[in-house]
């Protein structure tokens, strides 16, 4: 909505019973239309009705415990809410912007529904605590969800990389080829990042998981209330230990921002690596006609879309994190109606991670290998003359910066004569270090090369399938 002069001079303040109600007799008036299109959240925060629920059951159940209300009103109250779970859930509960918020659209149709028994359920709580607790149980869904995410494109890694220890591609350093590895390796460095994501994810969990609830306003409450009930009834760990804390903590929100952020980057550098791997120029993988798209003007192309627009992605990720991270840098204790402004982004944090997880497992699982092009690709650029360094380390006992000096000349040959390393005649490589003998070729090739890195990690096919088999003991 774009307000304009003439819009301002038409603008009334209006009064209503349920506009009013939300602030008692404080206030005889209602609030304007400007004031009610800045502050009303519900277009967004209806997301949190189901749990707005289950926290005022929780809270309703340790009121009667405590027999600060009736079990008859706990009662009603409980039906009620039941009611009003059952028409969200069916879509025809009816959400109004004049209520504000789905903490006052659901207690006013409460109230309508059971008359006093409903206004007695705000009783020993403020909408502070209870939207802290309303979001946090949110989180706690969204922290679950993507952990079972990332733990889906670990699985469609590990099931691409079983096809392919013995497939040879060449590593890079600074994007220039280095040493010949296995797809399989490369694929499983992604589970590893994957993993750590995860190991934040639960971190974040963990920490989230105390009771805002009952902290009310910002002080505690006088009721003699029962704040570890509450909390053991929602699953949470334990209450929060602050009051003053417990409305004003938003450091769930960072984390799972924070979180976010990380692992959008290591989607964007997996897509950025199948944009290129897609290159003709290139040629190692192909994706199939449902990841990707035409031209309409250039009928022979195959775009990579999907791994774009994941990579593309990031930024909105990334912009959120920033956002609370100011959002909260200045801001006093305790609660201030900035924090509205934590949800409806969070929530388009978690729409962006599913589509981006969604699209990249996919991905994977989708790609055709073309083994020819990667194992020619890693006989380029001298991949093996680490190889030969270390067999003259091995083999001629050279201090290893002597033969690295040894094979730099070597290399120099080779590109003199526009051969690869295991093209150069024996007598050339003599005529360098006369010791070498014809047993050097048996580790100039690229697939002797990768064989032989059998370190912990390394990328030998033995080594790269001993990992796939911890790894799923480590992240099933």
């Amino acid at each position: 909505m774009f307000w304009t002069m003439s819009d301002k001079q038409k603008i009334t303040s209006g009064k209503t019973e349920s506009e009013n109600s939300m602030w008692g007799g404080r206030y005889a008036a209602g609030p304007s239309a400007i004031m009610m299109a800045i502050n009303a959240s519900i277009s967004f925060d209806k997301k949190l009705a189901l749990y707005d629920i289950e926290g005022s059951l929780a809270h309703a159940a340790m009121l009667g415990a405590k027999n600060i209300i009736s079990a008859d009103d706990v009662a009603k109250i409980t039906a009620g809410l039941n009611t009003i779970r059952e028409q969200i859930k069916a879509g025809d509960f009816a959400f109004t912007e004049a209520l504000e918020d789905v903490h006052m659209n659901i207690e006013h149709h409460l109230t309508l529904a059971i008359g006093d028994a409903g206004r007695r359920l705000h009783t020993g709580r403020s909408r502070n605590d209870q939207v802290a607790t309303d979001f946090k149980l949110w989180m706690r869904d969204a922290f679950d969800y993507l952990d079972a995410q990332l733990k889906a494109l670990q699985a469609a890694l590990i099931s691409q990389a079983e096809q392919h220890t013995e497939t040879v591609m060449p590593g890079l350093t600074h994007f220039q080829i280095a040493q010949p590895v296995s797809f399989a390796h490369h694929l499983m460095a992604y589970v590893e990042m994957l993993g750590r994501d995860r190991d934040r994810v639960l971190g974040a969990r963990k920490r989230a998981n105390e009771c805002p609830l009952g902290a009310a306003a910002l002080a505690g409450t006088p009721y003699p209330i029962d704040r570890a009930m509450t909390a053991k009834t929602l699953g949470f760990d334990r209450p929060t230990a602050n009051s003053l804390d417990s409305v004003s903590d938003r450091d769930f929100v960072m984390d799972y921002a924070s979180t976010a952020s990380i692992t959008m980057v290591h989607l964007s550098r997996l897509a950025e690596e199948i944009i290129l791997w897609m290159n003709p120029q290139i040629g190692f993988v192909t994706l199939g006609d449902q990841l990707t798209t035409g031209s309409s003007i250039m009928p022979q192309k195959r775009n990579p879309d999907a791994a774009e627009l994941v990579r593309g992605k990031t930024g909105r990720v990334f912009g959120v994190l920033m956002q609370m991270l100011t959002l909260l840098k200045a801001l006093p204790l305790a609660y201030a109606k900035d924090l509205q402004e934590d949800k409806e982004q969070t929530f388009m944090v978690a729409e962006t991670l599913d589509l981006a997880l969604s699209a990249m497992t996919a991905m994977v699982l989708d790609i055709k290998v073309n083994k020819a092009a990667m194992q020619y690709a890693a006989t380029l650029g001298f991949s093996t003359a680490t190889d030969l360094a270390d067999w003259l380390v091995r083999e001629l006992k050279l201090p290893f910066r002597d033969a690295h000096h040894v094979t730099g000349k070597i290399v120099k040959l080779a590109e003199d004569k526009n051969v690869q390393l295991h093209e150069i005649p024996l007598q050339d490589m003599q005529s360098v270090e006369p010791r070498i003998t014809a047993n050097i070729f048996d580790v100039l090739s690229v697939e002797a090369s990768m064989k032989s890195r059998t370190s912990f990690g390394g990328t030998a096919p033995v080594m790269v399938k001993a990992a796939i088999s911890d790894a799923k003991k480590r992240f099933w």
